[in-house]
């Protein structure tokens, strides 16, 4: 499903983020990256979502070369992604259920049809009942419910969350691995950067260590 092939990256002023990092997923895996702070994870992912495109190496989904793909096939190749990064990009201006309501919006889903999967989305994460809050009065772990709510709204094949747990406690950071639990039950590929070591030792995953823009270690 997912080959990383020799992928680096590097940026205009001189930054080195990844180098020579290849690797295989396969469909329905659960995956961890590791790594100190600037490992490389998150460019990682934004490569893997084609936000960013490699400097060199290549990286295929689903059969699809990233760095072939033109601008206008991107959107429809992100359909198959849904996307959890730090930065939440909630619309603080609309409530909990519209923020799940616009990636079905953009797609044009029907209303009626886009209501009910938002809806069955929110329930997922147990937020049903909170479907008319503003997210600005979510605590921070409903915030990343809500924001996971999003992401498989269009009921995605892959899921990259990058550092779902940051800043959230323990209980939260719990609640966060069983929805993902759930999710990977159902064969969704999940690929997920995390600091946590409860995370992995409890979820027993694959994990992909990575250091100073190199993969350094792979196991189960």
């Amino acid at each position: 499903m997912i080959s990383a092939t020799a992928v680096s990256k590097r940026y205009p002023e001189g930054l080195q983020a990844l180098s020579d990092v290849s690797f295989e997923i396969d469909a329905g895996e659960m995956v961890f990256f590791t790594g100190h702070s600037g490992a490389g994870k998150s460019t990682l992912f934004r490569l893997l979502a084609a936000i960013e495109r490699p400097t060199s190496g290549s990286i295929v989904v689903n059969g699809k070369n990233l760095a072939a793909l033109s601008k206008s096939a991107i959107p429809y190749l992100r359909r198959n992604f849904g996307l959890i990064f730090q930065d939440q990009k909630l619309l603080f201006d609309r409530s909990v259920l519209d923020n799940v309501l616009l990636p079905l919006a953009i797609v044009g889903l029907p209303a009626r049809e886009a209501a009910r999967r938002a809806r069955a989305a929110l329930d997922k994460v147990g937020l049903l009942d909170r479907e008319k809050a503003n997210p600005i009065a979510l605590s921070g772990g409903e915030q990343q419910r809500l924001a996971i709510a999003r992401a498989v709204v269009n009921r995605p094949a892959i899921l990259l969350a990058d550092e779902p747990a940051a800043n959230l406690d323990a209980e939260s950071a719990g609640a966060i691995l069983e929805i993902f639990r759930a999710f990977h039950q159902v064969g969704v590929t999940l690929l997920i950067a995390t600091h946590n070591p409860q995370w992995m030792a409890s979820a027993s995953p694959r994990v992909l260590q990575l250091e100073r823009g190199h993969l350094v270690g792979d196991a189960a």
